[in-house]
């Protein structure tokens, strides 16, 4: 599995964090974002070679079932009723350890081990509230989901997410 799950992760070595519009990376930019944005076809992903967490956990998804790699999809946000900050990752289970397979959160890119589910959530959720420190949040979810469909808004993605599983809730 190691060689499997570095060999993935080195083709991803090839992307860079962010998403071209017009040929200008427009990811920091929320209103350009919010309203350019659509999730990146993993192939066109490859070709490109910039995508935001949505799009580069998407590229992953195929590669691990190119693999026959079991994995879960997972997403993350703080809700501070404005710009919603998230967070997409992937996490696989392979033998009696949850591996938290991240590439596109520059500070935390890697191949993380974990005891439990549970260690690796805590683990993820307190490094994203710390990530976003002086945005102030009411609330913090974290979905399960399943493939979404390419070519969709922002909004669309949200919308999509909510239809899926719920894992987390917290409030604060």
């Amino acid at each position: 599995m190691n060689t499997k799950l570095n060999n993935i992760y080195n083709i991803l070595e090839d992307i860079q964090y962010g998403y071209i519009y017009d040929g200008v990376d427009i990811s920091d930019d929320q209103y350009k974002f919010g309203n350019y944005y659509r999730l990146l076809d993993p192939n066109d992903l490859l070709n490109i070679k910039y995508g935001v967490c949505w799009d580069q956990v998407e590229l992953e998804r195929k590669l691990f079932d190119d693999n026959n790699i079991v994995y879960k999809s997972y997403f993350i946000y703080l809700n501070d009723h404005d710009g919603l900050p998230s967070h997409t990752f992937m996490v696989i289970k392979d033998n009696d350890e949850y591996i938290w397979f991240e590439h596109s959160w520059y500070d935390y890119k890697g191949i993380h081990k974990y005891n439990s589910l549970d260690e690796l959530f805590e683990d993820v959720i307190n490094k994203f509230i710390k990530s976003h420190e002086g945005i102030k949040f009411d609330e913090l979810l974290l979905y399960e989901y399943d493939k979404p469909k390419y070519g969709i808004t922002c909004e669309e993605f949200y919308n999509y997410l909510e239809t899926q599983k719920k894992v987390l809730e917290r409030k604060y």
